[in-house]
């Protein structure tokens, strides 16, 4: 199973991809989808509509991990955030692919066992989980592959069917 993991935005959209096997679970790549600060948000949700199209053909994915939307304190980005979500949303739909939304608690208690972990300790749990030499960069594509590792991880029992 192929699964892109995303941690959407509107400035920087983390984008994880790992392959899970019975055996193992390893990463494919990672990076981030970054859009220009002076466009008009219009221009960045079709950039980043564009992209997600090209990433899903790349890597012909099973499936997308996103993260829910978790407004904190700035709900003006978070509205922005939102917006980059639904085009996120909208092209994974559009590839057919089955969409799971993990909140950030879940996606830390996949990766460490404990939901109120640290980002410093999610990021070197994947790390050791994915048997990578360092933590992927930027923190964005890592927090997207944290996400990925959390549905490869939740999806286990799907695959040990067949």
């Amino acid at each position: 199973m192929v699964i892109l993991g995303i941690d959407p935005g509107y400035a920087i959209v983390g984008f994880g991809v790992v392959q899970k096997t019975r055996e193992v679970t390893q990463l494919i790549t990672c990076g981030a989808i970054n859009t220009p600060a002076g466009l008009p948000l219009s221009k960045r949700l079709l950039q980043i509509s564009q992209d997600m199209t090209t990433l899903i053909a790349q890597f012909s994915p099973d499936a997308m991990a996103i993260e829910k939307l978790y407004f904190g304190n700035n709900v003006t980005t978070g509205i922005g955030v939102a917006q980059a979500r639904g085009v996120i949303l909208a092209e994974a739909e559009r590839a057919g692919l089955p969409i799971y939304e993990y909140d950030p608690s879940q996606v830390k208690s996949a990766v460490t066992g404990y939901g109120k972990a640290e980002k410093r300790q999610v990021m070197e749990m994947t790390k050791r989980l994915l048997r990578l030499s360092a933590v992927p960069k930027p923190d964005d594509a890592a927090d997207a592959v944290a996400i990925a590792l959390c549905h490869a991880r939740s999806a286990t029992s799907l695959l040990n069917r067949g």
